[in-house]
């Protein structure tokens, strides 16, 4: 897997993801623009982890602490993102149950 994407959905490919026919309106892509940075900064809190991990383990730092920090926050960045993320697929399936 590409260390760029997280499970399996590249940033580049949120649009399609997110809007089956790749159109959104204003406010959508207001919103679709402010989700792909979050999930852009997860991404990167993630790499960085992996990096901090990959230099102690290679003898560059013998810093655990510093390892372990980036380690922490990254997991907390996922599980902020997660919980946004079934936020949202709830919502959507609400929207989904409203009669007309």
């Amino acid at each position: 897997m590409d260390p760029t994407t997280i499970h399996g959905i590249a940033p580049s490919n949120l649009q399609e993801v997110a809007t089956p026919s790749g159109q959104a309106g204003r406010g959508g892509s207001q919103f679709l623009d402010s989700l792909k940075s979050a999930i852009s900064q997860v991404n990167d809190v993630q790499l960085e982890a992996g990096r901090a991990v990959d230099a102690l383990m290679t003898g560059q730092t013998e810093n655990v602490h510093q390892t372990m920090v980036a380690l922490q926050k990254a997991d907390a960045s996922f599980q902020l993102m997660m919980q946004v993320r079934n936020k949202l697929v709830a919502a959507y399936e609400e929207i989904n149950r409203m009669q007309i």
